[in-house]
């Protein structure tokens, strides 16, 4: 639950209320009445009005600035990776822990020479 006076952005309208999509604004009260479904008050000063919204229609302006610093960062990581053509680094940008997945199952799986000789064993038996 966001405290009050915290500094939150909208960025949905659940339920097309006209809400300024984008705008910032300030939580000035909980809505605790259980039969509404409207978890806050938000005061939007760009608009100078106060809207009624669920918890869904907002976020803190902290995470949406290290979502679009996440974002940043790994596309200038995959930018460097494809300047300096540096093959292992893209694969472990672009697959994230997949590639670690991949690394354990791959041990398990036999080598070519390996296979070949377990044939021909179970075959002259």
């Amino acid at each position: 639950m966001l405290r009050l006076g915290q500094k939150i952005v909208i960025i949905g309208d659940s339920f097309e209320q006209n809400l300024p999509i984008g705008e910032y604004g300030y939580i000035i009260a909980y809505d605790r009445n259980a039969d509404n479904v409207f978890d806050y008050v938000v005061r939007i000063p760009k608009v100078n009005k106060h809207y009624f919204v669920p918890g869904a229609d907002v976020e803190l302006e902290e995470v949406l600035i290290q979502q679009e610093v996440d974002r940043l960062e790994r596309e200038a990581l995959i930018d460097f990776a494809l300047a300096t053509k540096n093959e292992e680094l893209f694969r472990r940008v672009m697959n994230g822990d997949a590639e670690e997945i991949v690394a354990e199952t791959n041990k398990e799986v036999q080598s070519k020479e390996d296979f070949i000789k377990q044939v021909n064993l179970r075959a002259w038996i």
